[in-house]
């Protein structure tokens, strides 16, 4: 399964999504057996690097300086290989649904989808001033991860 988790910018809750996605693959021999790759990419901007709060809420969960460093954001239109190979593209909203080429778009579920069976937008921490209020949204998309995790080892244990 390759696995493709989108945002605005690829700054914020995608990476953050990314790193904890792959923490827990790695975990898990049903799903290291199972998920080809994890990836992260933008559908409205490009970016430079990832956010400083993201930075510190990853450093924060234990993840690695140097590897928070190297994550260098993608423009999913520049890289349409991404939204082509992805088995499943991940949203934290609707509206990045609509910012995907239509091909796409059949692919898109949103992050509260595939975890909980029901929509909730996760909405974009950039412009919160707050760490804690900060912190809070990306609480949200690692507690959503979790439980995604542990579907998609439900799903592939009883394949």
């Amino acid at each position: 399964m390759k696995i493709l988790i989108v945002c605005s910018s690829n700054v914020c809750r995608s990476p953050y999504a990314e790193f904890w996605l792959k923490k827990l693959t790695c975990e898990s021999e049903v799903l290291t057996k199972n998920i080809e790759w994890i990836k992260s990419a933008a559908v409205f901007n490009e970016s430079k690097k990832i956010f400083p709060k993201t930075k510190k809420c990853l450093l924060m969960d234990g993840f690695n300086e140097t590897d928070i460093d190297a994550f260098k954001p993608t423009y999913a239109k520049k890289h349409e290989e991404l939204l082509n190979d992805a088995d499943i593209i991940i949203g934290m909203t609707y509206s990045h649904k609509k910012m995907l080429p239509v091909k796409y778009q059949d692919k898109f579920y949103s992050l509260s989808e595939v975890s909980y069976g029901k929509y909730t937008a996760i909405p974009d921490p950039f412009l919160t001033l707050s760490f804690k209020k900060y912190r809070r949204t990306m609480d949200i998309i690692k507690d959503c991860i979790i439980k995604y995790a542990k579907n998609l080892e439900e799903k592939f244990t009883n394949e």
